[in-house]
């Protein structure tokens, strides 16, 4: 098994999903096996992949439940070349299922530890909240991906993030580290995002991504399609972006791996 990351921030609206199908689709791209996780019930990265969530047999919730092993739910994004392991609003009911089962805060990774698959990255989606999945999920991976505006409350909410991050290393996961801040919708024409950056700089040096995700018509369109950026507009600014951040990865994890230039 490669590198398992979780996307996650507890605030909503920050580009959480939309990060992790296209950096899924920008890993694939290099040729990289990739298995995107959906592990929220409103099943946004399952069908931002191309997979229609309410045609599912079996989803995340299954396999959380113990109900069917991983290689029977885990489908092919057609567009973005990666695998999926969907999601829809049955998984909801798993927050709630779960809190009496033995070992919860171990499902996902005990079925993780099951794939015969051999992927270089595994992507898990978070919901925007500090519940049981998002415990599944900070305790199956290595390094947490933090997708962040750059605005004032946005820095709260890192805060408390990381205090999360802190507690469940000592408790659950000794292995787990914030692996890079990524900051999105970025406009570097607002002074408070040069303000914000440079206080996460300054906090977090080497582990704040160089590549900066903008606002991009293309990128909040592709959903709608199905599609990660890179199969919908390959040479707009938000694929441009991803692409970036995949090399970024890449490299942190090989760096001998040719350079791929940053992008805003």
């Amino acid at each position: 098994m490669g590198k398992i990351y979780a996307i996650a921030n507890q605030k909503g609206g920050v580009g959480k999903t939309t990060t992790c199908v296209n950096l899924a689709a920008s890993l694939a791209a290099t040729r990289k096996r990739v298995l995107l996780v959906d592990l929220d019930p409103q099943g946004n990265a399952t069908m931002g992949s191309g997979v229609d969530k309410n045609a599912q047999e079996f989803t995340v919730y299954d396999v959380l439940m113990g109900l069917t092993r991983i290689e029977n739910t885990v489908q092919r994004s057609p567009e973005g070349h990666y695998d999926v392991l969907p999601s829809n609003g049955d998984l909801t009911a798993a927050e709630v299922e779960m809190l009496s089962l033995e070992k919860k805060e171990y499902r996902l990774h005990k079925a993780l530890a099951e794939l015969t698959a051999p992927y270089d990255y595994v992507l898990i989606d978070c919901p925007p909240s500090l519940n049981m999945l998002t415990v599944n999920a900070l305790t199956a991976c290595q390094g947490v991906i933090i997708p962040m505006q750059c605005e004032y409350y946005a820095l709260e909410g890192l805060s408390a993030l990381v205090d999360t991050i802190t507690t469940i290393q000592s408790v659950l996961n000794p292995s787990l580290k914030i692996e890079g801040i990524l900051r999105t919708m970025y406009d570097p024409r607002n002074s408070l995002t040069g303000d914000v950056s440079q206080q996460l700089h300054s906090h977090f040096g080497d582990r704040l991504y160089r590549t900066c995700v903008p606002r991009n018509v293309r990128l909040a369109e592709a959903p709608s399609f199905g599609l990660p950026v890179i199969a919908y507009d390959k040479q707009s600014k938000g694929a441009l972006s991803y692409i970036a951040l995949a090399g970024e990865i890449i490299r942190r994890n090989d760096p001998k791996a040719p350079e791929v230039p940053a992008a805003v």
